[in-house]
């Protein structure tokens, strides 16, 4: 039986959130002794509890702290063509324990001001206590963040709306465009085409329509909650900004990218 089919039975009798937290067990197992090295090399390095590296990422320290590097360095990237990174607001929406926006004030410098945002409030309590020079938020799975409007220069969201329903995009959309500035670069990552090869076919035929492909029966906003989303409905969604860059990179050695989504806020 394919994957897929186990999983949409998991998720028709609601044990889906069951099954994953044995896999987390698993993965667990699997990698202790990696990740006891990885901290006995790097006492300095404060890692949130195991569960919530898991839910965020994958049961890995080395893998969980380096690749926060890297994706700190490759936002820098893709900002600093189009904007002056100086003294600038940068928000991490969907911020979990921090596992990127823990290195942007080494990354990106220490002049400008970062803030982190999750419906989480245990990341976000482990954020507070253990992150320095950044301000946490816990927001609610609804969109009201606490931030004035044309208040951000830069907002990303690594993975967010890989987790939200349909009708969360627009109201979430919606609010981030509140708190950013006229000008200012909104980042996202998506479920795009590499991933319709984890799709049933009725789930292929309604991609190809332009319909977001939803996979729920589990709390909103978890990694077990699904969106994948054709590119017709995103521009859709983005149509009153200016899509600056749209990357897709090939599936490459059973890695499958996201996409990426670089919006500018239109000045009116």
């Amino acid at each position: 039986m394919k994957k897929s089919k186990i999983t949409k039975i998991l998720r028709q009798l609601r044990l889906v959130h069951l099954a994953d937290l044995f896999r987390f067990q698993i993965m667990r197992i699997k990698n202790k002794l990696k990740n006891r090295k990885f901290k006995s090399k790097n006492p300095e390095v404060k890692l949130p509890p195991d569960y919530l590296i898991y839910e965020s990422f994958k049961m890995d320290y080395e893998k969980y702290y380096e690749s926060g590097i890297d994706n700190a360095k490759w936002i820098k990237q893709i900002v600093e063509k189009h904007i002056e990174l100086e003294k600038v607001k940068i928000l991490d929406w969907g911020c979990g324990p921090g596992r990127i926006i823990r290195h942007l004030p080494k990354v990106f410098g220490k002049d400008n001001k970062y803030y982190g945002t999750d419906y989480n409030s245990v990341s976000i309590d482990w954020c507070r206590k253990n992150l320095k020079n950044i301000e946490f938020n816990h927001n609610n799975l609804t969109p009201n963040l606490p931030y004035k409007d044309d208040f951000f220069d830069v907002i990303y969201g690594i993975s967010i709306f890989t987790h939200l329903s349909k009708e969360m995009h627009f109201d979430w959309y919606k609010e981030l465009l509140r708190i950013l500035k006229p000008g200012g670069l909104l980042i996202l990552t998506t479920h795009g085409d590499n991933f319709k090869i984890k799709l049933s076919d009725k789930e292929i035929k309604t991609y190809n329509i332009g319909e977001l492909v939803v996979r729920g029966n589990v709390k909103e906003g978890h990694r077990i909650f699904a969106a994948f989303h054709p590119q017709t409905f995103l521009t859709h969604l983005f149509k009153n900004d200016e899509v600056l860059e749209h990357i897709v990179k090939p599936v490459e050695n059973g890695w499958i990218p996201q996409d990426v989504w670089l919006i500018k806020k239109n000045n009116f």
